[in-house]
Formats: structure tokens, C-alpha cells, sequence
């Protein structure tokens, strides 16, 4: 067998101050494969976000060890790595189009080519005929939408959710579940999404990674033998609801 694209072994993470210490993550293992969308889930404040900036290079961590492709990740933020946030992040001075080409700019990458790959994006995630709008002009899902093309304009190999669509109303966040499994099919990533949302979790992923609260230990890694594409109706089926309470037993909430 191939090697997993991403290997977390023993993962440790302590943050300090003057005063105190704080853990945040302990003894955190697990393997994705290139491709995978891998759902993380767990109670708030467990540690779940704090796992995504380790994977992103924006934290360090003090034992175990994290590898993405053949190399251990450092303190280095990547740029083979895009993030999508729970609050889209527009600048409400740049257009989307322009939005979208802010890390391709940053990065230096030429113009031509990435202005191409926008309309393409855009394109792609529903918003062909939107890119001179400004994020003021758009819907809250409208512009998370822009946040993951603006997340995948650099081409990455690894896109990380941080609870993407936790300020989003229920039908709204539906539908982007739906979207984001379109787009993870076409654009043929490997994404890891945190949620707290445990349908979300199993509805989304080929697996789940189930946290316990803070510090963040595993309490499973639950493959989630469901077939794609995904329809909505599956939440009604028995089940996707042993899935369910699988987890939230796991979280202690049966």
C-alpha cells in the first residue's frame, strides 16, 4: 500500500504564558490518504482548530510528529496548503474577482495564468457572472463560496476547513454541504473539515475523526460507509442515525 498523504502520530500541543500552561492537544493520531475528505469533529474549544494550524505549519507543536507528502511539517506556513475559515474574510474594497486572486498575488504567480484559473474558479463554485461584485453585493453564502475558490487559486494539494459554515443558517449551510461535495469531486482534493456539527461530520466524510473535549484526544476514527454522490435524504436513513449516535456516544451525549 501507498503511504497516507498526511500522517499525524502522538501529536502534542501545550500553549504557554507567564503564569500558566495550557493543553490543547494530546496523543492525536491519524493517517488521511490523497483525496480523502476527512471530517474532524468534537465539542468547542477541543481542540479542533488548533489541529488545522499544526497541519498548516501556523503552530508548532511539542511531540509526535506531522508529515504531509514525504516531508514533517515546521513552522513555516505552506503554500501548498489553502484555508477556508468560518468568516469568509473578504476585503470589501476588492472585487470578488480580485478577492479571489489575493493569494496567487501574494505568492507572486503570474498574472495571466491565475486570472484564467479565477474565472475557472468562480466558475466552478456558481459565481460565473459575479466576479466585478463586491462581497457587500453578495449572500453569506455567496461569499463563502468566493473563500474556497480563493482557497484553491494557488493550486494547492491540501485545502483545511475550519468550521466553514457555522455562521450560515440551516437550509443555507445545507446547500453548501451539497456545493462542497460537488467541488471536492471536480477539483479532485484532499480537504479535512472541522465541525461540531455530527450530521454534518458523517454527511460530508469518507471518514470521521472524533475528538473528545480539550485537550484533544481521539475517540475514534469512524469510516463512514456511505456512497457519493451524497443526497440529503441519506440523514433519514437508519444508517446515516447509527453513524450519529455512534459519535455523539463517543462525546458522551447518548
Amino acid at each position: 500500500m501507498s503511504q497516507p498523504f498526511i500522517q499525524l502520530s502522538g501529536v502534542r500541543k501545550t500553549f504557554k504564558s507567564k503564569k500558566e500552561e495550557f493543553l490543547a492537544v494530546s496523543e492525536v493520531t491519524f493517517d488521511v490518504n490523497v483525496g480523502e475528505l476527512i471530517s474532524i469533529v468534537g465539542p468547542s474549544g477541543c481542540g479542533k482548530t488548533t489541529i488545522l494550524k499544526i497541519l498548516a505549519g501556523i503552530h508548532t507543536y511539542e511531540s509526535g510528529s506531522v508529515r504531509i507528502g514525504n516531508e514533517e511539517t515546521t513552522f513555516d506556513p505552506s503554500k501548498d496548503i489553502g484555508m477556508v475559515f468560518q468568516q469568509p474574510l473578504l476585503l470589501k474594497w476588492r472585487k470578488i474577482i480580485d478577492n479571489v486572486l489575493l493569494p496567487a498575488e501574494i505568492l507572486g504567480l503570474p498574472r495571466k495564468e491565475s486570472l484564467e484559473r479565477a474565472y475557472y474558479l468562480l466558475n466552478m463554485v456558481g459565481l460565473k457572472g459575479f466576479e466585478t461584485k463586491y462581497p457587500n453585493e453578495l449572500s453569506g453564502g455567496m461569499q463563502q463560496r468566493t473563500s474556497i475558490a480563493r482557497a484553491l487559486i494557488h493550486d494547492p494539494k491540501l485545502i483545511l476547513m475550519d468550521e466553514p459554515f457555522g455562521a450560515l443558517d440551516a437550509l443555507t449551510r445545507e446547500k453548501m454541504n451539497l456545493e462542497l461535495l460537488r467541488i471536492w469531486e471536480e477539483a479532485k482534493k484532499t480537504i479535512l473539515f472541522v465541525t461540531h456539527g455530527i450530521q454534518e461530520a458523517v454527511f460530508l466524510g469518507s471518514r470521521v475523526i472524533v475528538l473528545t473535549s480539550g485537550p484533544a484526544r481521539m475517540a475514534d476514527n469512524l469510516a463512514i460507509d456511505l456512497p457519493y454522490p451524497r443526497v440529503l435524504k441519506m440523514k433519514t436513513h437508519e444508517e446515516f442515525g447509527a453513524y450519529t449516535r455512534h459519535i455523539y456516544k463517543h462525546m458522551g451525549m447518548d
